[in-house]
């Protein structure tokens, strides 16, 4: 895969999945909270998995949905490192059920859900998608106005003292609600 088409994945999702509008992500608070939550706590205790590292974290994420999803796939050994790794991961902890597994048994324990069935994937993924575009379009903004680390700088102004300790949050309201 080419670093083109690594990069589509952003444009891809959002004409499959759409976006939030601008002035509506308060009501998508629940879902990127903990995503937010998560990837400021891997900031502190790991700096180089900055703001630039977050862009293809959130690439890396779109494209493990994608897969879950449609049984594609997709080769990005070349695109992963450690830093944006440790940022993947943390975002899948917000949301992803086969890659947290408290929130796996949450899930399974209240709701009859088939999670192998790729259309109840879809479903459960269509809101991480679009909040992940959200950030990603906040990551973006951040960077242009602050470097390399400022959506980092600019969360952690923001949110900074709400978020403590290193444990990973996750939301799962939206999952049960299938």
């Amino acid at each position: 895969m080419q670093q083109y088409q690594f990069e589509k994945i952003y444009s891809q999702m959002e004409k499959e999945f759409g976006k939030i509008a601008k002035g509506d992500e308060d009501f998508h608070t629940m879902n990127i909270f903990p995503i937010e939550s998560n990837l400021l706590k891997v900031h502190r205790k790991y700096p180089a998995s900055n703001s630039r590292r977050l862009l293809e974290a959130i690439a890396l994420v779109l494209f493990d949905i994608k897969s879950r999803y449609t049984g594609e796939t997709f080769d990005l050994d070349s695109f992963r490192n450690e830093d944006n790794e440790r940022l993947e991961h943390a975002i899948l902890m917000a949301f992803d059920p086969f890659t947290n597994e408290e929130l796996h048994a949450a899930v399974s324990s209240v709701s009859n859900l088939d999670l192998t069935n790729r259309q109840t994937l879809r479903d459960i993924y269509a809101e991480p998608v679009i909040c992940l575009l959200r950030i990603k379009e906040s990551v973006d903004t951040w960077i242009k106005r602050m470097g390399s680390d400022g959506y980092f700088d600019f969360a952690e102004s923001i949110m900074g003292k709400n978020i403590t300790g290193d444990e990973m949050t996750y939301t799962w309201s939206d999952i049960t609600d299938q």
